[in-house]
């Protein structure tokens, strides 16, 4: 646990220092920095909260385009320590960031053992996609809930998974893929204990329960605005935010025609573009990896991957970014069982550099989003 511990202290320090490095060069407050892109409209909404309306107007966008929990821990934390929700929502990430980590580790050393799980955490804290650990952004509360919910699955502990994926669903979209993976693991138990055991009905408190978050902003969406989809049509106005089957085609060919020799006098390079494609090399072989040793991953964990990796290739808006790559941190973390030795260092090294590098680019200005 000790050079775990280490690793993400170590790199919540060392984002620090960027977001001050950065600050100074480019004249931005830190506080700014940590709160860039979606942080300012999760502070919004834990000092202010919703509006009544979704406004059907493109690029308008409002608090409602986003899920409750994570303002609510901003806005309890805040006033449990008399602090700023400028200072509180880093925090809450950041806490959520390291109880992640440590989840990570523990799932990680049940499916490879112990050396494997301590590479894989260290891993996940030096992925680029941690910096949103530094950041004002939900995805720290949310991976720690989806990985212990994982956990508490594999070892059939089927309130306290319903209860965390519940949670979970009132965190963010990406969530939702938690409520078939708890499906799954109840159907599996009824399969292995027979559908007239009594026991095996324990597993139905799983899935149940894994709706109540989502099913409870639904219900007080339905209330307030009138429409239980307010935050989907906020998203879909907002940001532009929708499914599509052929979302990565698209974005492929967006790329192809910003490097288009027709105008490279006049380069317009959209880094997300970039990185998204970069995503896609990086997703495919994760699963491929996972995949290729089934018995030693939880059919959970897989099915999470799996469920973040379809949404990641499915939407027009976000791709398959390092933030959408640790929410599906298996995906992420088979790297480390497989690179062992010499080969460990060099993927170690540079997974920081461009956490570095990447973050650096993040914190200040419009280039790359997290």
């Amino acid at each position: 646990m000790g050079p775990v511990l280490i690793a993400y202290l170590g790199t919540r320090a060392l984002l620090l220092a960027v977001a001050v490095v950065d600050g100074a060069l480019r004249q931005h407050a830190v506080g700014s920095e940590l709160a860039h892109w979606d942080g300012l409209w999760y502070q919004r909404l834990a000092e202010h909260g919703y509006p009544t309306y979704v406004p059907h107007l493109p690029l308008v966008r409002t608090t409602l385009g986003f899920f409750p929990l994570y303002p609510i821990a901003i806005w309890l934390v805040s006033h449990t320590l008399a602090t700023s929700t400028n200072a509180s929502g880093p925090l809450v990430s950041a806490l959520g960031g390291l109880a992640a980590t440590v989840l990570v580790e523990r799932l990680a050393s049940g499916w490879w053992g112990q050396a494997s799980g301590r590479r894989a955490a260290i891993l996940f804290c030096l992925f680029p996609g941690s910096v949103v650990f530094s950041m004002d952004y939900s995805e720290g509360l949310l991976i720690a809930l989806a990985a212990a919910c994982i956990l508490a699955l594999e070892h059939r502990r089927w309130l306290l998974a319903g209860v965390l994926a519940g949670l979970a669903t009132a965190v963010g979209p990406a969530a939702l893929v938690l409520i078939p993976v708890c499906a799954l693991s109840a159907v599996r138990e009824f399969r292995r204990r027979g559908w007239s055991d009594r026991t095996a009905r324990r597993s139905l408190f799983a899935p149940l329960l894994s709706l109540g978050g989502v099913g409870a902003f639904a219900g007080f969406l339905w209330v307030w605005t009138g429409t239980p989809f307010a935050t989907l049509e906020a998203q879909r106005y907002g940001w532009g935010e929708r499914t599509d089957p052929l979302a990565l085609v698209h974005q492929a060919r967006s790329l192809a025609s910003e490097i288009s020799f027709t105008h490279f006098d006049h380069p317009t390079i959209n880094l997300n573009l970039v990185i998204g494609s970069l995503g896609v090399v990086v997703m495919v072989i994760g699963l491929w990896l996972l995949l290729c040793a089934p018995r030693l991953v939880s059919v959970e964990a897989i099915a999470w991957s799996l469920g973040i990796a379809f949404l990641a290739s499915t939407s027009e808006y976000v791709p398959p970014n390092p933030r959408m790559l640790i929410t599906a941190f298996p995906v992420v973390v088979v790297f480390a069982h497989y690179l062992e030795g010499r080969r460990w260092a060099p993927l170690a090294i540079v997974n920081g550099a461009l956490l570095v590098l990447l973050s650096a680019l993040t914190f200040v200005g419009t280039t790359l989003r997290p």
